[in-house]
Order: C-alpha cells, then structure tokens, then sequence
C-alpha cells in the first residue's frame, strides 16, 4: 500500500463518520496503535514513537516524559472517504475518568490486547465501562511478535473473562518474532508484511497450504458465532453449507452493534502490522453515529435537522483560555449561536468552534450531529453538562464519576502565592471531576483527593508547569469515609435571643442508611407550611454542610438520606440562617444515635509473579489484611486476586520487588469502601 494522503470529503455525509475510542489496558499499545493509524491515514509523514517521547497523541510534556497517556487526546482521519474521529485514552487507572467520559461520548471503541499478557485488570475495568455505555467494540490483539504471544489463549480470554462471544475475523501466519501476515477469514485471502517498516505495502496471496486446516475449523465457528445471532446468514448457511461475503460483512456488522459479537483481529501496530485491516474494520463494522439507536436519554435520534443537543464531556484550560469538548448528538451549531446549559439554567454563547487533531486546532463555522469538536467562549460549562436549544430544552445522560479514595495536604510555599493557588487548584477540579477539594475541619488544610497517587502527582506538576505556583505538599492519606448504619430521628430547636432580631428554628429530622455508593440524598415530608418553603434549601444545605465534617471521627458522611419530617417556625426571627444552623445541629445529633461506622476504600489488587515466590506473595498480602479471591496461571507466571484496604498498599511495590528479586508486577483498582475495624479507627483519625 502506498503511504497517500486521503483527502477529505467534501461534506461529509451521514454515513461516512466514525466517533471511536482506542481503550486498553497500560502498556498494551494503544498509543502506539493510534500512531500508526495516524500514519496509514496520512495524518502524520512519520511515525511517532512512545519510547522516544515524540507520540502526536502523547503531546503534554509528562505524557512524554513518563511515557504514558494521561490525558484523551482527540483527533481527526480520513480513511477511504470514511472521516475517523479517534479519541487516544489512558490505560492506568488513576485516570479512569478519561476512559469514562471518552465512552460515554463516543459510538465504538477498538479494545487493544497485548498478545502475551492478555486480558488485564484495566481492560476488564474499561470493558465494563463499555457495557455501561452500551458501545460496540472491535478487540486487536497486539503484539504478536513478541516471545509468548499466544493469540489463540487471548480469544480465550476474552470469551471467558468477560463473558462475551468472539467472532474471529483472523489467523496470524508465523510465530513471535516470525509474525509476518494473517488469514482473513471473511474473505479468506492471506495478508503479508514482508517489511517492518512503516508503509511498506501490504501484500495479498492465497492461504497458506500448510494452514488449511485450522482455517477452514477457524471459518467454521466464525460461521457459526454469526448464524447464531443474524437470520439471513442462518438461512443461507443452511441451505448452502457457505454464507457470501457481502452477507456475512453485512451479518457481522448488524451483531457487533447489537452487541451480539466483538469482531477479533490481530497484528503488531509496533511492527506495521495489521493497522490497515483494523481501519477497514472500523469503517465496516463500528457504528455511524445514525446508528446508535434513538435514545431518550441520549436525546439522539433526529440528526442534523432536530433541535441542537450536546453533551461536554471534557474540559482543558491552556494559554488561549478554556475549552469544552463536546459531543453533538442532534441539529447543528455556528459560532456566535446562543446556547442553554440545560444543568445550569444559564444562557452560553458560542465564541470559536473547533476541530481538534492532537495540540493542532482547525477553525469550523459550524458544528452538526455526529461531530466531536471544541467550543471556547462558554463560561460556565463543565464536563456532563447539556447544551441545548433554548426553545427546546434537553438533560442528556450525565457522566458518572468515581469517588477519589487517596487525599493529599496542599499549602502555598509562598503567602503570596495562596490566592494563585486557589485559582490554579479550582481550575484542575474544573478540569478533572475525580479530582475533589475540601477543608480538613481540623487543621483548616486544604484537601485534594484523587483516584491514586500517580494522578495526584501528575496534578500538582500541573500546578507548577502551567499555573506557576509552587507548593508543599503532604504525605499522601487515605480518603476515609464514614456512614450510618441504623436510622435515627432528632428534634432540634435552635432559638437565639441577643437585644435584636432573634433566631429561632426547629426541625425534625430523620437520617438511614443507604446501599454503598448511593450518595447523600435529601427528601421533605413536611406538610402545612410546619417549614416555610423558602427555608426547606437551607434545611438541606445545613445537612450537606454537616455532612462533609463527619458525624464521629472526622471523615465526610456518605450513603444516608436525611428526610426533613417535621418543624416550627416563627413570623419575625426565622431566617434561612436560623434553619441552616438548627438542621446541621440536627444531623450531627441524629448521626451520633445512627451508629456511625468509617470506611475505607479496599482494592481489587492483581499481582503477577514468577511461581516459585507465590508463597512470599501470599503471605505478605494477608499480612496487610489482603483477602485473597484466585489464584491462577498466566503463561509460564502465577497470578494471584486478591482485596486490600488501600491503607496497607502504600510502598508496597518496593517490598514486592524485594521478595521477587524484581521480576513480579502488580496493578491495582478500587473494588469497594469496607468497613474500617473499630481497633484501626483511632490510627486513621490520628493521620
């Protein structure tokens, strides 16, 4: 194939558009994948390499210092008249919130396998995402040119481990480092790379004599996974034994959006293998935005011609001022357009519209249905808000955030810096939603949390290198959270007499428990004017407030509803105050009566190690309280699954490379919030 540029369409037609994401575990290649694309597509005259910190999508200078992918970056291809809207997004689960609101925008995903190691905690973190968001996936298996490539395992994997029914589209031909082509079994012709390079031509020829076999029983059950699910393909592989191309392309496209099958293909983007096929499978089997069914809470379904509806999913601040990324699902937008933020209530105006390739920007006058692009000019817009017509209002599907379960302590070097950091520290949670800010009640320190320790240094080198402000930092502590755990009922009364006006408030109020992860929620039964209506938001408002100093060690409160039942109020010295005071007043009373537990974030840790020290491994995570789930072989190493409170995690992979001599990994993500044991609660206070 010879490297050309693919020119743009000149209006791009509905069908012609891609919106994809390229997901996957760390280090399976998915910077690397969306390199080569950008290479085969014309984007890019030559290669960008991750290892030598010169990848397009790798562009912040820590991406490219640490060699990993930190934030999604956007950009836009042309392949066969097919424009390619790919989002790059990282595979370490501190920054799980960018695959999360990368799928909730996007209409398909390439998942990326690395050939060796398989399915790996991320990728089943980020594959149920992918469920979630109901987002059609192709799988490629990478790196098969490595020593233990085994792609054969990997299919199996992945139909095990995340419980889906694989439709395999190829065969490699040759081994690790002899990986030189693969068998398209749909149009059942050999591909060859005879060179490495990038661009060489990709080669065709008949299959290989020596590989029939496995062919033909390959064909076979791809057959077979594709009858299962598409009527027209059962009926002609019935009478015919055979299903033709065109059907069985058109079969395999109708299951993958349906969700039916993943299309597996395989390749080694590293060694310019396989990246044209893998673009081809794109454009044949990944959705076009008018494919994506209507959905109400999407507010999908009338395309270009409906009134305006949008979702920001992302926001960046650099030097030219804030950008939202947005994800346009109906109508059209031009710049100088009125929009309302439908979760505000506010009115935005449109400053520039553009389109987004990597750190390059190309001015559009106009948005349409399909596109992902970035607005600048809006003011008050944040990631899961809604753009709508005014004339028609819309609240599309929010994007759900994780809670954060590590905090750091955050002070200005300088007196002169504390308001720069203020402004600096409000626009990275501006930016990031996992991010969270709060004041510890006791010291007064300002708190950030986060979803690890990576993600929190990454922020605070943020700080430094775009914000210019330099600050000392603490040790980094766990995100302990407390809960209720019975419901309790109080009556408060809040009365104030002082020479003038007086403050007089009475409330009745009922807190209960939850299920873990439900959030703090706030409901009125009062009836009869007991509370005048404009006071019932300062009720809330005083529970919130309350909430967040904790009920008995200090630790914000989570998972209860707090139900005003009842209360009293008097014609001259009731105000909004008088009612915010007495609730939290109240939610402290009630909390103290509703046996208040803490919490603490446990983590599904997978440790990856050579056979002979799985008994060290064992015995030092149940000496950090680790619960040990599965035991299994991976290749020639043992895997061990196992759920440790975080608090017992920290400096733990300077001690497993100690009893490993080096050789053993580990990655690990939140798996739920625990009950702290009563004897380790004055240890968690105490820091």
């Amino acid at each position: 194939m010879s490297h050309r540029h693919h020119t743009p369409p000149a209006a791009t037609s509905p069908r012609a558009l891609r919106n994809i994401g390229i997901i996957a575990h760390v280090d399976a290649g998915k910077t690397t994948t969306t390199e080569r694309i950008l290479f085969y597509t014309g984007e890019n005259h030559r290669v960008g390499e991750v290892h030598d910190g010169a990848a397009t999508m790798d562009f912040d200078p820590q991406e490219r210092q640490r060699g990993i992918t930190i934030n999604s970056a956007a950009t836009t291809v042309f392949w066969k008249g097919v424009q390619i809207n790919v989002i790059d997004t990282p595979g370490h689960i501190d920054f799980n919130i960018e695959v999360n609101r990368s799928l909730r925008v996007l209409d398909g995903a390439v998942v990326v396998f690395d050939g060796v190691a398989g399915v790996e905690p991320q990728t089943e973190t980020n594959w149920r995402l992918a469920d979630q968001y109901r987002v059609p996936r192709i799988a490629f298996i990478n790196k098969l040119d490595r020593t233990g490539a085994d792609f054969a395992r990997v299919v199996r994997m992945i139909e095990e481990r995340l419980g889906v029914r694989t439709a395999v589209l190829h065969l490699p031909i040759g081994e690790d480092a002899g990986f030189h082509g693969v068998v398209d079994l749909v149009a059942m012709q050999a591909l060859y790379w005879p060179s490495d390079r990038a661009g060489a031509p990709m080669e065709t020829g008949p299959v290989p004599p020596e590989l029939l076999p496995q062919v033909e029983a390959a064909r076979a059950r791809l057959l077979d996974a594709v009858a299962d699910q598409d009527e027209a393909a059962l009926e002609a592989y019935v009478r015919d034994g055979e299903v033709p191309e065109a059907l069985l392309r058109s079969a395999l496209r109708r299951g993958t959006l349906a969700g039916a099958v993943v299309p597996v293909l395989a390749g080694s983007a590293f060694k310019n293998k396989g990246v044209e096929p893998l673009l081809d499978a794109v454009n044949a089997y990944l959705p076009a935005p008018e494919d994506i069914a209507a959905d109400a809470s999407h507010g999908e379904g009338q395309g270009a011609a409906g009134p305006f509806a949008a979702l920001a999913f992302k926001l960046v601040h650099d030097e030219h001022g804030a950008m939202v990324f947005v994800r346009v699902y109906q109508g059209r937008v031009r710049v100088g357009d009125v929009l309302l933020n439908t979760s505000t209530g506010q009115k935005e105006r449109i400053g520039r519209l553009y389109e987004v390739h990597a750190d390059k920007r190309l001015e559009r006058t106009e948005l349409v249905a399909g596109d992902i692009a970035g607005i600048v000019g809006l003011k008050s817009t944040l990631t899961g808000h809604t753009l709508s017509d005014p004339a028609h209002p819309v609240v599309l599907e929010s994007i759900t955030v994780p809670e954060p379960v590590i905090d750091v302590a955050v002070e200005p070097r300088t007196q002169a810096d504390q308001q720069a950091l203020s402004k600096a520290l409000q626009a990275l949670v501006r930016e990031d939603p996992s991010l969270h800010l709060r004041q510890d009640p006791e010291t007064g320190q300002t708190l950030l949390s986060g979803m690890g320790e990576l993600q929190l240094e990454v922020s605070l080198e943020k700080l430094r290198a775009r914000h210019g402000v330099e600050v000392n930092v603490g040790r980094p502590q766990v995100a302990y959270r407390e809960t209720i755990t019975r419901t309790a009922e109080v009556t408060h009364l809040h009365k104030k007499q002082s020479g003038g006006p007086g403050q007089f408030a009475q409330v009745v109020l009922r807190l209960e428990p939850l299920e873990r992860g439900e959030g703090v929620r706030f409901a009125s039964e009062v009836v009869g004017g007991a509370v005048p209506r404009e006071f019932i938001p300062a009720v809330e408002a005083g529970v919130r407030r309350a909430a967040q100093v904790g009920a008995a060690a200090g630790f914000p409160v989570v998972d209860f509803v707090a139900t005003l039942v009842d209360g009293a109020f008097h014609e001259k010295d009731s105000s909004a105050l008088a009612f915010e005071l007495a609730a939290a007043a109240a939610f402290r009373e009630a909390a103290a009566q509703a046996g208040p537990v803490v919490l603490e974030p446990v983590m599904a840790v997978e440790v990856v190690t050579p056979p002979d020290h799985v008994g060290d491994v064992i015995g030092d995570l149940m000496r950090r309280r680790g619960l040990v789930r599965s035991q299994d072989t991976r290749g020639n190493a043992a895997v061990v699954g196992a759920q440790v409170p975080l608090a017992e995690m920290f400096g733990y992979i300077g001690q497993l490379r100690a009893l490993s001599h080096g050789r053993a990994q580990y990655s690990m993500h939140l798996d739920h919030l625990g009950e702290l044991p009563a004897n380790l609660v004055a240890k968690a206070t105490a820091h």
